[in-house]
């Protein structure tokens, strides 16, 4: 009796040593992705009349890489994917117009008229605006945005398959 409950065991254990190794293999297989995920390159949807012309108003795919911010790597006329400054939960989509250093003048508001508005970028800060001046909310309303607000760097659209390739 005993001698068959042992072999029974054996058995068992076995099985649940593959199933374990398994696990484990999947496990590490979805970690590596997140991290690729969230640290590397991602695909991202974006879509709005922001961007207009460059992104389409009805949704892009674009792939973005988050490791150039990371490195100061971010340049004039760069597209970037910015934790918004007023709802944290959302991401925007705008071209870098200034960094740290530089003297900008706009238009404060290109619907009522001609009137414009210097500023000088602070350190550890970025202007970002749509190419849409008359659909976006940018710097132009919020002001130099933190580096450390910015997520990553577009790369390339990849959706619609029509558009595929750079942003600039």
């Amino acid at each position: 009796m005993r001698t068959r409950v042992l072999s029974f065991l054996n058995q068992w254990r076995g099985t649940a040593k593959e199933a374990f190794e398994n696990v484990s293999i999947v496990a590490k297989f979805l970690c590596l992705l997140h991290v690729t995920d969230r640290y590397i390159i991602s695909s991202t949807h974006v879509q709005g009349p922001s961007m207009l012309p460059t992104l389409n108003l009805t949704g892009d795919v674009i792939l973005a890489e988050h490791l150039s911010h990371r490195f100061g790597k971010i340049g004039l006329g760069d597209v970037v994917l910015v934790r918004s400054p007023r709802d944290p939960n959302r991401m925007v989509t705008k071209r870098v117009l200034g960094l740290e250093g530089d003297r900008l003048t706009f238009s404060a508001d290109p619907l009522v008229g001609d009137s414009s508005v210097s500023v000088v970028i602070p350190k550890g800060h970025v202007w970002i605006q749509g190419d849409n001046l008359y659909a976006s909310t940018d710097s132009r309303h919020f002001g130099p945005i933190p580096y450390s607000l910015i997520e990553g760097k577009a790369l390339l659209r990849v959706w619609p398959p029509e558009y595929f390739g750079s942003l600039r």
